[in-house]
């Protein structure tokens, strides 16, 4: 029942089986499923399809206030109950951007099983607006994301700053220089994260500041992923611009040059959860110990990449250079 609440308010909110799918990680057909066996158990209609358009019914209305205070007192109630029998047992969904999930999160989650066996740890991956769409949703126990939400039903506590380059193939024009500003990038071919990504957003945000138009820049393709990212960059077609974390075993490799952008491009990397909502425990818990994970592995990278051409480069990505 709970999952069937959970793709109900999907849909209520975005008035859009294929849109609610996407929030809730599933499939369409398994949504439209999902409402016909809700509608069926109420023997009413929730929502009005009509002309390719979804409205909710006066019924649907009804059912969104209690579908949230109804999937918000049995999280509490599962939560409460477990604390209570001291048993640290059942699941915490987690969500994650993909360069968090991808590059920082695999240890953390490992570790952390070790820690609390009987855990049941799920990690889903989706970029910045996705993780925060699944906590909105209830999908998600938590989530962490690049930067900050800008949600004000979301709450996002910072874990650690993280630091982006410009990176390319070591035969790359750009890999001679010492320091890439906005205005040299724009004069060579681009690669960058689609929309909706935390690096799109704070990357278009970064050369706007720099008096270059994000729509002027050269962009010869979008990738989903820091993985499919670095496999284009790679190449030699173009330059990307991503988080150091991200690159360091390409970099210690020889297959990608980081270098570091003037001025700095810094960003935080954030664990966001729902304002109004009981957090049990083990995501209390689980919260804590991957902020200082996270804080102590980004310093790992940053010891990895000081190691690089004896230091010298990785010292100009720390520093703001002249």
């Amino acid at each position: 029942m709970d999952r069937q609440l959970q793709v109900f308010l999907a849909v209520a909110k975005h008035l859009s089986f294929t849109k609610a799918a996407e929030a809730v990680f599933m499939t369409q057909p398994a949504v439209t499923f999902r409402i016909r066996q809700l509608e069926e158990q109420f023997g009413t209609r929730l929502f009005d399809r009509t002309a390719g358009r979804i409205t909710l019914t006066p019924a649907g209305v009804a059912a969104v206030d209690y579908a949230e205070r109804i999937l918000a007192l049995w999280a509490e109630l599962d939560s409460r109950l477990k604390e209570m029998s001291n048993k640290v047992t059942g699941s915490l969904c987690i969500g994650a951007s993909t360069t968090i999930a991808e590059f920082l999160l695999p240890r953390i989650l490992g570790d952390f099983k070790a820690r609390f066996p009987g855990l049941t740890l799920r990690l889903v991956v989706g970029n910045t607006e996705q993780v925060q769409e699944g906590i909105l949703q209830r999908t998600l126990d938590l989530g962490f994301i690049e930067g900050e939400s800008h949600s004000p039903s979301l709450v996002s506590d910072i874990c650690c700053e993280d630091q982006l380059v410009m990176v390319c193939a070591p035969t790359h024009a750009l890999a001679k220089e010492k320091v890439a500003t906005a205005q040299l990038l724009a004069k060579h071919p681009y690669i960058q994260r689609e929309i909706g990504s935390g690096t799109r957003e704070v990357t278009d945000h970064y050369f706007s500041n720099a008096g270059v138009p994000p729509d002027s820049l050269n962009t010869i393709m979008e990738a989903g992923s820091p993985e499919a990212l670095k496999g284009l960059a790679v190449t030699g077609l173009g330059f990307a611009i991503m988080s150091r974390a991200a690159v360091a075993k390409e970099a210690k490799l020889g297959q990608l040059v980081p270098i570091p952008l003037s001025p700095r491009l810094v960003r935080y990397l954030s664990v966001v959860y729902a304002k109004e909502r009981f957090h049990s425990k083990i995501v209390n818990t689980f919260a804590q110990f991957a902020k200082e994970r996270m804080a102590l592995q980004t310093s790992d990278v940053w010891s990895s990449l000081l190691a690089l051409d004896g230091g010298a480069r990785a010292a100009q990505i720390h520093q703001d250079p002249d």
